[in-house]
């Protein structure tokens, strides 16, 4: 089953996207995670951002209910990590559905998650350039 989930504005190009953008994320979970250093708080973000839509993608194609799973579970792992607490949220109720069974509500909960991973990236670009531009 493969979905598209095309949105004509994202949360964070309105200023209450961005609001409640910083609501869905830990940044003290993660900077307990990287113990303060900044520069790894970085490079962890970073990496984050460059992962989930390869995660959100493989959601979108899974073809068997294992491939659904397996997609959900690394994005609600990831999420959890460094702190995108909606994000991570919907990834377990993505897991939750058991599969791409009913193709209506995985498109649905690629709705939701598309809509958390823009909240994430809201609330993760300006923290990442603001960090690099004082290296």
């Amino acid at each position: 089953m493969k979905l598209g989930a095309n949105r004509a504005q994202r949360p964070q190009d309105s200023p209450t996207g961005a609001r409640r953008a910083a609501g869905t994320f830990d940044i003290a979970h993660l900077r307990r995670f990287t113990l303060g250093d900044k520069h790894l708080e970085t490079e962890i973000l970073g990496l984050f951002i460059a992962q989930v839509p390869i995660t959100i993608a493989a959601l979108k194609q899974a073809e068997t209910d294992g491939d659904w799973y397996v997609a959900a579970h690394t994005l609600k792992g990831s999420a959890r990590a460094v702190g995108a607490r909606r994000l991570a949220l919907l990834a377990a109720q993505a897991e939750r559905l058991g599969g791409i069974s009913d193709p209506n509500a995985c498109r649905m909960m690629i709705r939701l998650l598309d809509d958390a991973v823009n909240e994430a990236q809201a609330f993760i670009g300006p923290r990442r350039h603001k960090t690099q531009s004082t290296t």
